[in-house]
């Protein structure tokens, strides 16, 4: 078990964006540059005051790819640390510098994804492992059992369902970083191609290309340095692992394990949340992490989306950016744009997307192997 500790406050200094899509003409080190380059604009810092990076990928990209795209910035000596951690990968690099300052370790953390997201169906094993010959590795096939057990407990119409998606594809269509920038109707979404049943292709989040970047400062230095500037912080940073209990793996509580910890380390309560950033890598990852982070209550969460309660007008609006759904999902760089939109709706700087209170944000995160991460950010 882990023991508390005197935590010294964090400060998000800066966000920075790459937009996701598709980019043939640049390479991965153009996003990386692009994204952190922005990242230092926003923070009006330069890289030499940078004490620690993290770099966020999943897929392979060579051998220490941190230290390659951030080598033209300049060669400070300082750590530079690779992370994978499937699709949570980049709230995992988050989660390492909100520690690496909370502890005192350093004052100015940088966190960098980037992915370059190969067309197709995502497998998460091996080439020789038994799940691929029954299709059990296909994550929008583990996604469609779990919206088929959905709807069969609560009875939930599939078209509540697929709402999720037309809400993100409004929102995106605010949105110039999105891969996809046109609204979609109830009918576009369940007309579309069938992947796995019930999920159509509008329903799965489309695979990307995109860069994130974000600084993270311990609030003492931040202070002293930014001439007055008013600080974000962020409250609390969990992650979590499935559990196996009473002969059972709990796939899915890793996400209440972790938010009970965020919400307890940020003293605050699922109430006071104005805001949330999910992983809704398909419509019925929305619905189901909101459950499961106590937002709304269980079996329930179909409802609030059909009754709009998650759009950006809603009580507790969700993916005001677009989200995986519309934003597209660059692996790596999808956790740290999370945050980039909560940074930018409490800054008030979202425009046509920005929601009227932006005080609170929650931020989750999912990855295969039963990860979970939680965030939470306020002013």
């Amino acid at each position: 078990m882990v023991k508390p500790i005197n935590r010294c406050p964090v400060v998000v200094a800066g966000i920075g964006l790459h937009p996701f899509g598709r980019f043939p003409e640049k390479s991965t080190a153009d996003m990386v540059k692009d994204a952190v380059q922005s990242v230092l604009d926003d923070s009006h810092l330069s890289y030499k005051d940078v004490d620690i990076a993290y770099y966020t990928h999943v897929y392979y990209q060579g051998i220490s790819p941190g230290e390659r795209y951030l080598m033209p910035f300049g060669l400070t000596g300082i750590p530079i640390l690779n992370i994978e951690n499937a699709c949570s990968s980049g709230t995992t690099g988050i989660w390492q510098a909100y520690w690496s300052i909370a502890a005192g370790l350093f004052d100015c953390a940088l966190v960098i994804g980037a992915e370059r997201v190969p067309k197709g169906p995502v497998v998460i094993t091996e080439e020789d492992d038994p799940q691929q010959f029954i299709g059990d590795d296909h994550m929008m096939a583990q996604y469609a059992m779990k919206m088929r057990k959905y709807m069969s407990q609560h009875q939930a119409p599939v078209e509540s369902i697929a709402e999720v998606s037309v809400k993100a594809h409004s929102n995106a269509s605010k949105n110039q970083f999105a891969q996809f920038n046109k609204k979609f109707s109830i009918e576009d979404v369940l007309g579309s191609r069938m992947i796995a049943d019930p999920l159509t292709l509008f329903q799965c989040c489309p695979t990307s290309e995109g860069a994130a970047a974000t600084i993270l400062m311990s609030a003492e230095k931040f202070n002293r340095i930014t001439n007055g500037r008013k600080p974000i912080y962020i409250r609390s940073a969990e992650l979590a692992t499935s559990q196996f209990i009473n002969n059972e793996i709990k796939n899915q509580d890793q996400t209440e394990f972790a938010a009970g910890k965020a919400y307890l380390n940020a003293g605050i309560k699922p109430d006071d949340i104005d805001l949330v950033q999910v992983h809704d890598a398909a419509t019925i990852g929305e619905i189901l992490q909101l459950e499961l982070l106590g937002l709304i209550p269980k079996g329930e969460g179909w409802k609030a989306t059909k009754e709009g309660r998650t759009s950006l007008s809603g009580d507790l609006p969700v993916n005001t950016d677009g989200g995986l759904q519309a934003m597209g999902h660059p692996f790596g760089a999808s956790g740290i744009r999370m945050l980039h939109e909560i940074v930018t709706q409490i800054r008030r700087e979202a425009g046509e997307r920005q929601i009227t209170k932006a005080d609170t944000g929650l931020i989750q995160c999912s990855g295969a192997g039963g990860i979970s991460t939680v965030t939470i950010v306020s002013n």
